[in-house]
């Protein structure tokens, strides 16, 4: 991934949560210009940093990375919450799901 795909990607899932850079920023422990010089390119995050970003997006780093998801925490609560339906249920929720697709 590209730093512009990275700072494009980070700044789309911030809004998607509905926080100002400058409140993530804080609410991770950094100074309130962390964010915002993450999404204008100016720096990259350290490893421990970026986890605690994924943390407050409620994501895993595979789901930051992952491109083709539009809102992966939204994604990652609906598989938390299929977990334990039985085989009826879940082949309901399927055909749900592909019927919303059309």
């Amino acid at each position: 991934m590209e730093h512009k795909d990275f700072s494009q990607r980070l700044s789309k899932l911030r809004i998607n949560k509905g926080v100002s850079a400058r409140d993530m920023s804080l609410s991770i422990g950094q100074s309130p210009s962390y964010i915002n010089n993450i999404e204008t390119g100016i720096s990259y995050p350290s490893m421990t940093a970026f986890f605690y970003i994924c943390e407050f997006l409620n994501i895993t780093p595979m789901e930051f990375f992952d491109l083709e998801s539009v809102d992966p925490a939204k994604e990652h609560e609906l598989l938390l919450a299929v977990k334990g339906l039985d085989s009826k249920q879940l082949e309901t929720l399927i055909d749900l799901a592909k019927g919303l697709k059309k």
